[in-house]
């Protein structure tokens, strides 16, 4: 568990970019060790594209960027074969994805046909063009961005696509004191040129590996499950926490355990990452719409509701 620690750094690391954000900063670093993509979902200017290059670097990642446009074809993502003249043979051209760390810039606005160009290679980390399969770097994470403010020009992901990002968070604005210290960190250039190198990909690999080692107990699991079948019978939702949502959970659950220093999960391990992991899942019915019920609010009264397990859930 030694490996906790380069985790932690890493987000410290981060901090050195992105003030005031620990929280979401802790989140992230989770859903990294956890294997899953990340959904960053705020107005534009609040640090989230910055937030993912310190990541990168701070993980010593090969990362590539693509600012999402209309324009933005599959084939960009995913790469084509071009014909090479002096060989007579097709030659592979790797496309964005072919990386550790893909930054989507705002995914909202491209096209349903790209966006559906990432489902393969965020569930299998793999890419299959003119019929031979080809695999991204390992480990390979998505982190994707979207505006929710203003909808000209924006495509909705589909329920398809957004269960497939393991977390949804949002960074929000600063206060005022952090402001200040965002001010003062630029008066002498960016940010994230402070953010050092404190791992590297096999590492991280190795990390991961420590994280799936994590022991659950049988009433996590049944606790798990709970939230799931509240998420999914009430008069609020119409879509619930599907069972890719409750791998995650498990998942993130497992990770917020090692990060916290313990080979075991506990109930309230689960409970602080269930909103990051249903709130981007859960549909709400228009009853719910028209009774301003927010998802935010909805989660909380899940949480509250169903009966949290004794806290005896270590090894045996």
């Amino acid at each position: 568990m030694e490996e906790r620690y380069s985790a932690q750094k890493v987000i410290d690391e981060v901090e050195k970019a992105v003030v005031g954000k620990t929280d979401v900063l802790t989140k992230i670093m989770m859903a990294v060790l956890a294997g899953g993509h990340v959904l960053i979902e705020d107005i534009p200017g609040t640090g989230k594209t910055t937030m993912a290059l310190a990541f990168s670097k701070a993980m010593q990642l090969e990362e590539k960027r693509v600012q999402f446009t209309p324009d933005v074809l599959p084939a960009d993502l995913t790469g084509f074969t071009v014909y090479q003249k002096e060989t007579g043979e097709f030659a592979y051209q790797p496309g964005a994805v072919m990386c550790n760390l893909l930054l989507a810039d705002e995914i909202n606005r491209t096209s349903p046909k790209t966006q559906s160009a990432l489902l393969e290679v965020m569930e299998e980390q793999q890419v299959t063009v003119d019929g031979v399969t080809r695999r991204t770097g390992r480990p390979f994470i998505v982190i994707a961005t979207e505006n929710p403010a203003g909808s000209a020009g924006t495509q909705l992901l589909p329920e398809s696509q957004l269960d497939r990002f393991m977390i949804c968070v949002s960074m929000g604005y600063p206060t005022v004191e952090e402001e200040m210290e965002i001010l003062k960190r630029n008066q002498n250039g960016r940010t994230d040129e402070e953010v050092y190198p404190v791992i590297n990909a096999q590492m991280l690999l190795e990390m991961q590996r420590e994280v799936r080692g994590i022991f659950v107990h049988e009433r996590i699991f049944r606790y798990i499950a709970e939230l799931a079948k509240a998420t999914r019978e009430n008069e609020w939702t119409e879509l619930g926490l599907s069972p890719r949502g409750t791998v995650a959970l498990t998942a993130m659950a497992k990770a917020c355990a090692y990060l916290k220093g313990r080979q075991f999960v506990i109930p309230a391990d689960v409970a602080e990452v269930f909103p990051c992991v249903a709130t981007h899942r859960l549909f709400l019915t228009m009853k719910a719409k028209v009774g301003h019920i927010q998802v935010s609010e909805l989660v909380r009264r899940i949480l509250e509701d169903v009966p949290v397990p004794s806290d005896r859930t270590r090894r045996q």
